[in-house]
Protein backbone atom coordinates (compact mmCIF):
# COMPACT_ATOMS: atom_id res chain seq x y z
CA UNK A 1 0.00 0.00 0.00
CA UNK A 2 1.14 3.44 -0.48
CA UNK A 3 0.10 6.27 1.50
CA UNK A 4 0.54 9.95 0.77
CA UNK A 5 -0.74 13.56 2.69
CA UNK A 6 -0.44 16.92 1.68
CA UNK A 7 -0.50 19.93 4.03
CA UNK A 8 -1.02 23.50 3.63
CA UNK A 9 1.57 26.29 4.31
CA UNK A 10 0.54 29.54 2.72
CA UNK A 11 -0.68 31.48 0.32
CA UNK A 12 -1.38 28.52 -2.16
CA UNK A 13 1.71 26.25 -1.26
CA UNK A 14 1.48 22.51 -0.39
CA UNK A 15 3.87 20.53 1.15
CA UNK A 16 3.31 16.84 0.49
CA UNK A 17 5.31 13.33 1.20
CA UNK A 18 4.08 9.94 0.45
CA UNK A 19 5.39 6.50 2.23
CA UNK A 20 9.15 6.98 0.78
CA UNK A 21 9.07 9.73 3.03
CA UNK A 22 10.50 11.86 0.49
CA UNK A 23 9.11 15.48 0.32
CA UNK A 24 8.08 18.26 -2.53
CA UNK A 25 6.59 21.20 -2.90
CA UNK A 26 3.47 21.83 -4.82
CA UNK A 27 1.34 25.57 -5.92
CA UNK A 28 -1.24 26.06 -7.09
CA UNK A 29 -1.02 29.72 -7.45
CA UNK A 30 -1.28 31.39 -10.73
CA UNK A 31 2.27 32.64 -10.35
CA UNK A 32 4.22 29.54 -9.30
CA UNK A 33 7.01 28.85 -6.79
CA UNK A 34 7.05 25.28 -7.50
CA UNK A 35 5.16 22.45 -10.00
CA UNK A 36 1.68 22.55 -9.89
CA UNK A 37 -0.25 18.69 -8.99
CA UNK A 38 -1.06 18.60 -12.84
CA UNK A 39 2.85 19.19 -13.67
CA UNK A 40 3.95 16.83 -11.21
CA UNK A 41 1.30 14.04 -13.25
CA UNK A 42 3.06 14.87 -16.39
CA UNK A 43 6.47 14.32 -14.58
CA UNK A 44 5.59 11.17 -12.92
CA UNK A 45 4.77 9.96 -16.41
CA UNK A 46 8.21 10.88 -17.97
CA UNK A 47 9.79 9.31 -15.04
CA UNK A 48 7.65 6.06 -14.98
CA UNK A 49 8.14 5.45 -19.01
CA UNK A 50 11.75 6.99 -19.19
CA UNK A 51 12.62 3.77 -16.32
CA UNK A 52 11.09 0.89 -17.67
CA UNK A 53 12.90 2.05 -21.41
CA UNK A 54 16.27 2.66 -19.15
CA UNK A 55 15.40 -1.04 -17.65
CA UNK A 56 14.21 -2.58 -21.04
CA UNK A 57 17.88 -1.43 -22.54
CA UNK A 58 19.97 -2.23 -20.54
CA UNK A 59 18.37 -5.94 -20.11
CA UNK A 60 18.76 -5.62 -24.56
CA UNK A 61 22.87 -4.53 -23.48
CA UNK A 62 21.89 -1.35 -25.85
CA UNK A 63 24.78 1.12 -25.45
CA UNK A 64 22.82 4.05 -24.34
CA UNK A 65 24.87 7.04 -22.65
CA UNK A 66 21.55 9.23 -21.99
CA UNK A 67 18.01 9.32 -22.49
CA UNK A 68 15.82 12.20 -21.89
CA UNK A 69 12.20 11.65 -22.07
CA UNK A 70 10.04 15.23 -22.51
CA UNK A 71 6.61 15.75 -22.51
CA UNK A 72 4.10 18.40 -23.94
CA UNK A 73 0.45 18.00 -23.06
CA UNK A 74 -3.28 19.11 -23.88
CA UNK A 75 -5.91 19.53 -20.97
CA UNK A 76 -9.83 19.73 -21.27
CA UNK A 77 -11.81 23.29 -21.23
CA UNK A 78 -13.22 23.59 -17.33
CA UNK A 79 -13.57 21.24 -14.89
CA UNK A 80 -12.34 18.74 -14.12
CA UNK A 81 -9.31 20.20 -16.88
CA UNK A 82 -8.24 16.68 -17.39
CA UNK A 83 -4.98 16.15 -20.21
CA UNK A 84 -6.45 14.91 -23.25
CA UNK A 85 -3.41 14.68 -25.31
CA UNK A 86 0.29 13.98 -24.55
CA UNK A 87 3.37 14.14 -26.71
CA UNK A 88 6.50 12.31 -25.59
CA UNK A 89 9.70 12.80 -26.58
CA UNK A 90 12.04 10.26 -26.37
CA UNK A 91 15.45 11.73 -26.82
CA UNK A 92 18.31 8.67 -26.17
CA UNK A 93 22.22 9.49 -26.73
CA UNK A 94 24.51 7.03 -27.76
CA UNK A 95 24.94 3.68 -30.47
CA UNK A 96 20.89 2.29 -29.79
CA UNK A 97 19.42 0.44 -32.76
CA UNK A 98 16.30 1.73 -33.84
CA UNK A 99 14.35 -1.13 -33.15
CA UNK A 100 15.32 -1.46 -29.24
CA UNK A 101 14.23 2.10 -28.92
CA UNK A 102 10.93 1.20 -30.44
CA UNK A 103 10.48 -1.94 -29.00
CA UNK A 104 11.56 -0.07 -25.74
CA UNK A 105 9.01 2.58 -25.37
CA UNK A 106 6.38 0.36 -27.22
CA UNK A 107 7.19 -1.75 -23.97
CA UNK A 108 6.50 0.76 -21.60
CA UNK A 109 3.51 2.63 -23.25
CA UNK A 110 1.70 -0.75 -23.58
CA UNK A 111 2.57 -3.05 -20.83
CA UNK A 112 4.85 -1.41 -17.78
CA UNK A 113 3.87 2.05 -16.95
CA UNK A 114 1.42 2.22 -14.53
CA UNK A 115 1.35 5.98 -15.05
CA UNK A 116 0.51 5.94 -18.86
CA UNK A 117 -2.10 3.66 -18.15
CA UNK A 118 -4.32 5.75 -15.98
CA UNK A 119 -3.53 9.04 -18.38
CA UNK A 120 -4.67 6.84 -21.48
CA UNK A 121 -8.21 7.14 -19.97
CA UNK A 122 -8.59 10.85 -20.76
CA UNK A 123 -5.70 11.78 -23.03
CA UNK A 124 -4.24 10.02 -26.45
CA UNK A 125 -0.45 9.45 -25.49
CA UNK A 126 1.39 9.50 -28.56
CA UNK A 127 5.30 9.89 -28.92
CA UNK A 128 8.50 10.65 -31.14
CA UNK A 129 12.29 9.07 -30.69
CA UNK A 130 14.82 11.32 -31.48
CA UNK A 131 18.70 9.58 -31.69
CA UNK A 132 21.77 11.86 -31.11
CA UNK A 133 24.99 11.13 -31.63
Amino acid sequence: MIEASVHWTDKDRYVGAATSRHSIVMDTATEKTANSPMELVLLGLCGCTASDVVGILRKKREPFTALEVSAEAERADGYPSVYTAIHLTYRVHGKVSQKSMEDAVKLSKEKYCSVSAMLEKTAKITYAIEHVA
